[in-house]
This record gives structure tokens, C-alpha cells and sequence, in this order.
């Protein structure tokens, strides 16, 4: 067991003592310095460019304000992602009737988007390109939740693996709809698909900590430095030369921001500015229009 796994298997214990996470503490402050194709154009977003193509916070000793630091110099992109692992495995599971996500430009002034998806498989939107101003409306049914490529259900996302490997072996066997991938979806890379388990769709919190998990792995990642928000990654992308820019709150195993929308209907845009998305489980649906 590596440095890192033990820091993990510390602090994903149950109850922590204070030893336990003193000696996590040390050691991730130790290896700190130690060393630091195709996709549907589902929808049209004001501002960007389209491609083919929920939390308990934990070792707060260890993190004071979601930017995990050591005298000054952040931890690897890694790590971060480790630890919003374990900060997702102790998330409490939420629940509701619909799974509303919010996503909105980032210190912009353009109205937010909005979706209300129930258990029922119906979904509603707010804002998105021809919807009505102002108004909610019933969703066409291509724009259900949808991963690798085929609509999932909320029971389909909750028999997904909790182990990281075992989570990527599913993503590259998942057969979907090729006109609804990327180029790496076909080829059965799992980068993408695990971005949507953590950003977007209402994945179980061992689902995501397994995505979190699985992400750390992934040759390249790299810590841009603390912002707002969190700790700025950078990834590979692995269908293109343009780089995936995420801010991670790793206290609240949250991506706050990103250079891209994986959007629950299978869509995927990119965007030159930064757009903030926020999730959460709702029993109450507003007002819909009428058609």
C-alpha cells in the first residue's frame, strides 16, 4: 500500500481517531514535499463551442478551506481527487423526487440553465436553448438522463460498481448509441463517462467516490493551484488537444466549476469561461407551462 492509499484508508474509516488522521495529515504533508467521434449536438449553449462528442465534510485537520496546502504549495491533482474519494464515501446519501441541477456562467450574467429529471424517467427544463423565458417546460424525450451513449435509469446508476477497476470494466463493455459518444466512448475510454458520475448525474456516493477514485488514476492530471471554490485540475483530453479544466472542492467531493458541461441527456459542450454546477435531490417541481 502506497502513501496515498493509506492516507484514504485512514481517513475513510468510520469514526477517525485523532491519531488516525494525525498520521494521514503527516503523510500527505510528507509526500507533498516530497514532490508535487462523435457526440449528438444535443442542445445549443449561448457562448460556447459544441463537440462532436450530492456532503459531510472529512479531515478538516487536513483541509481548511477545501485547498489542501503545505505551506503554501498545493498537493498534486492526485491527491486532491483521493481525497474528495473519501469525502464522497462519507457523503450521506440524499433523497427526493427530482434531481435538479443548476449550471450557470461563472461570475456571468447570462440567465442559468435549469433540469428537474423525477424518478419516472420525465424531465423538465429552465432556460436552455428554446425553451420558453422564464418558463419551465416539459423535456423532449431524447433529453433523459443518459450515459456512454443510452438513457440510464436512477436504479441503473445505483447498481453501477463501487470498485474504481470494476467501474472502468463496466464503462468500456457499456454498449450505447455511437452517434451519442465521443471518439474515447467508442474506443471505450472512461474519462468522460466518469466526469458525468461525478458532475451531473445523481450517482450514489460510493458510485462517485469509485469515479473519483478511478479519475486519480488517470495519467496526467495536474493541479493548476487553489481558486474559488476549490483546487483547478487539469486533465487530459482524450479526444482532442484542448485540456479539461475542473475545480474540485475536495472537502465536499464537488466539482464547483468546469471548462465543459456533461450534460444528463448524453449532450457535451465546452466553454472558453469557466460554468458553475450545482446538484441536488427536490420534492418540489415548479411551476410547469403548459404545451
Amino acid at each position: 500500500m502506497n502513501d496515498l492509499e493509506e492516507i484514504a484508508t485512514l481517513l475513510a474509516k468510520p469514526e477517525p481517531s485523532a491519531g488516525a488522521v494525525a498520521r494521514g495529515r503527516d503523510r500527505l504533508q510528507r509526500r507533498t514535499r516530497e514532490g508535487r467521434a462523435r457526440r449528438r449536438v444535443g442542445w445549443f449553449v449561448p457562448g460556447v463551442a459544441l463537440a462532436a462528442a450530492g456532503a459531510a465534510a472529512v479531515a478538516t485537520v487536513v483541509f481548511a478551506t477545501g485547498a489542501p496546502t503545505n505551506d503554501g504549495v498545493p498537493v498534486t491533482g492526485k491527491e486532491v481527487l483521493l481525497m474528495a474519494a473519501v469525502s464522497a464515501e462519507r457523503t450521506p446519501q440524499a433523497s427526493g423526487t427530482y434531481w435538479h441541477v443548476t449550471r450557470q456562467w461563472f461570475k456571468s450574467d447570462i440567465p442559468p440553465m435549469e433540469s428537474w429529471t423525477g424518478r419516472d424517467g420525465r424531465r423538465w427544463t429552465k432556460g436552455e436553448p428554446g425553451d420558453p423565458p422564464d418558463a419551465v417546460v416539459p423535456a423532449p424525450a431524447w433529453r433523459m438522463l443518459s450515459l456512454k451513449g443510452a438513457k440510464v435509469s436512477f436504479e441503473d446508476l445505483e447498481r453501477l460498481p463501487t470498485d474504481p477497476e470494476a467501474l472502468k470494466a463496466w464503462i468500456a463493455e457499456r454498449k450505447g448509441n455511437e452517434n451519442d459518444m465521443s471518439a474515447s466512448e467508442i474506443r471505450g475510454e472512461p474519462t468522460f463517462t466518469l466526469l458525468a458520475l461525478i458532475t451531473e448525474l445523481p450517482a450514489p456516493a460510493e458510485v462517485r467516490s469509485a469515479a473519483f477514485r478511478a479519475l486519480a488514476a488517470t495519467p496526467g492530471v495536474e493541479n493548476a493551484g487553489a481558486v474559488e471554490g476549490g483546487q483547478q485540475l487539469r486533465l487530459l483530453n482524450p479526444d482532442g488537444d484542448k485540456s479539461i479544466e475542473l475545480v474540485v472542492d475536495p472537502e465536499k467531493a464537488r466539482v464547483t466549476r468546469a471548462n465543459l458541461v456533461l450534460a444528463g441527456d448524453g449532450g457535451l459542450a465546452w466553454s472558453d469561461e469557466f460554468i458553475s454546477v450545482t446538484t441536488e435531490w427536490t420534492d418540489q417541481l415548479p411551476s410547469v407551462k403548459k404545451s
